[in-house]
């Protein structure tokens, strides 16, 4: 080889690479230039959160509402006027369920076996109406309190089902069962 053709190669390769590269390079860079016009989107997305917030509102008025009712419910129940409670139907609850259901027997909730609801009831929590009064939550720390064997339960849909049995939904509560795996959501 000669040293003057080796020279020329020396120079002209890495300008050949560095012209390659500044060309990928420009086109690269020039399709990060492009911008999107967004704000269509925008204004929908701020439509909608407006009309999210005058629902929110509207549902505060109605919870106010609703407050205020159920202090004066309280306050007339205090005065002794008495609350009508649900009357319970034995036979309807046996025809829906398919076997016989004893009033506030909290084993009827998907879930909860006999240990449960001792656990429930040495709590104060001895009827349909005062476990779907309770959150999940106050479900949740009565089960901590047996323990880790029962920490493995899900007690998020225990009030939901206690409130069908209280009110007497038992055609709503079988379906219910059926359709959802050991009580789950």
């Amino acid at each position: 080889m000669d040293i003057e053709n080796m020279n020329i190669w020396c120079w002209l390769i890495p300008l050949l690479v560095g012209a390659i590269c500044g060309i990928l390079g420009y086109l690269l860079g020039s399709r990060g230039d492009t911008t999107i016009d967004n704000s269509a989107d925008l204004k929908l997305l701020e439509d909608k959160n407006l009309r999210l917030q005058a629902d929110l509102d509207a549902c505060n008025k109605k919870a106010t509402a609703t407050s205020t009712n159920l202090a004066a419910s309280a306050a007339s129940f205090a005065a002794g006027a008495a609350i009508a409670s649900i009357p319970f139907d034995a036979a309807a609850a046996k025809a829906a369920i398919g076997k016989t259901i004893k009033q506030d027997d909290l084993k009827v909730v998907e879930g909860i076996g006999p240990k449960i609801e001792g656990m429930f009831k040495e709590a104060g929590i001895k009827t349909w109406k005062a476990l779907s009064d309770s959150s999940v939550a106050d479900c949740q720390k009565v089960l901590d309190g047996g323990g880790k064997r029962y920490q493995v339960h899900d007690p998020a849909s225990w009030p939901m089902q206690s409130k069908m049995a209280y009110e007497g939904k038992w055609k709503e509560l079988s379906k219910w069962q059926d359709e959802h795996d050991h009580g789950k959501l």
